[in-house]
């Protein structure tokens, strides 16, 4: 059976840089998106290049070029978003909604939000 292809955002995260290491670790085609806006975020950039090394493959894309997303979601099956709400300033939870736009978009991501039902345990 054929492995998933999996991207991840917000990848260089608490809880995304776990998730990149089992995905890996589980043989799947990774991709971890890298924003631009990452800058000069020293420890950032080692560990998206130490994921590399791994076998992860980097995309360039970001929130603010929704083409980006878009062409990021059309390499993947699975889309993981591990983005922190808790950055006020940086509404990080609205943006996921433009995430939530390029998977639509794409058209290529199957999901189910039959889970989410009220009384449903995650």
């Amino acid at each position: 059976m054929a492995k998933s292809k999996v991207l991840v955002v917000g990848g260089t995260g608490y809880i995304g840089r776990r998730i990149v290491k089992a995905s890996l670790e589980q043989g799947h085609p990774t991709y971890v998106l890298q924003r631009a806006e990452i800058g000069l975020d020293i420890e950032k950039l080692h560990l998206l290049l130490s994921f590399k090394k791994q076998g992860a493959r980097l995309i360039q894309g970001s929130f603010s070029d929704q083409q980006s997303l878009v062409e990021a979601v059309k390499k993947v099956d699975v889309v993981i978003c591990t983005m922190s709400g808790v950055h006020f300033k940086s509404h990080s939870i609205l943006m996921q909604l433009k995430l939530v736009d390029a998977i639509k978009e794409a058209g290529n991501v199957k999901w189910d939000l039959g889970i989410l039902k009220s009384g449903s345990k995650i």
